[in-house]
């Protein structure tokens, strides 16, 4: 099973990834935890030039091709292998990330950036997508609020330091996404308690891990 999580900035993905780390785990259930960009050793150097705020001038299409780049290593060196392990893969962002980001957000052609998925990757999309969903401007705001405070390296905020019309557009993208796709995607509010998403959460994968 291949299970990906989305969402903008500060919508909460990295704590819901522990948590269903731990859910899954307490199923007895083997698994691996994973993200784009930076899964592979490969990745990491391709995330340190997409996320680096230093990075600002580069191009949407270099910056499409670098993020295929990043997922030509990871599906085929840790992915697939996993999944064909009969491990479950659970990913902090996929290919719908780069459908928004820079299909939606940055106005590259997202049929172009389908194509070249299907092409490439041979079309594979997870089982179960968890859409964390909440207005761009509390994300933002919990985003820049773990950067001050150091928990977050700012060598990774060249996103948050795109204007909040570029955010509302990536969660646009995103909503367009999960009504284009309902039997993948469920729509979680993360605008809540922490233990509130969790229960969404649970009660999602408690109906896929029967």
């Amino acid at each position: 099973m291949f299970i990906s999580l989305e969402g903008i900035e500060g919508c909460g993905k990295t704590t819901q990834l522990e948590y269903l780390s731990t859910f899954i785990e307490g199923k007895g259930r083997s698994y691996v935890v994973t993200r784009e960009p930076g899964g592979t050793a490969i990745g990491k150097k391709i995330r340190s030039i997409l996320l680096d705020p230093a990075s600002k001038e580069l191009v949407p299409a270099a910056e499409l091709l670098l993020y295929m780049a990043d997922r030509a290593q990871h599906i085929n060196s840790l992915i697939k292998p996993r999944l064909a392990e009969g491990k479950i893969v659970v990913c902090d962002r996929y290919f719908d990330a780069t459908v928004v980001y820079q299909g939606f957000a940055r106005g590259l052609d997202t049929g172009f950036i389908r194509d070249l998925h299907k092409i490439i990757f041979e079309d594979l999309k997870p089982d179960i997508t968890l859409l964390l969903d909440l207005p761009p401007r509390i994300g933002l705001a919990r985003a820049w609020q773990e950067l001050d405070s150091g928990n977050r390296c700012d060598t990774e905020s060249r996103f948050e330091d795109e204007a909040i019309s570029f955010h509302e557009k990536v969660r646009a993208g995103y909503l367009e996404l999960a009504r284009m796709e309902p039997n993948r995607f469920t729509i979680i509010d993360a605008s809540r308690q922490i233990d509130e998403v969790r229960a969404d959460i649970r009660q999602v994968l408690s109906a896929h891990l029967k």
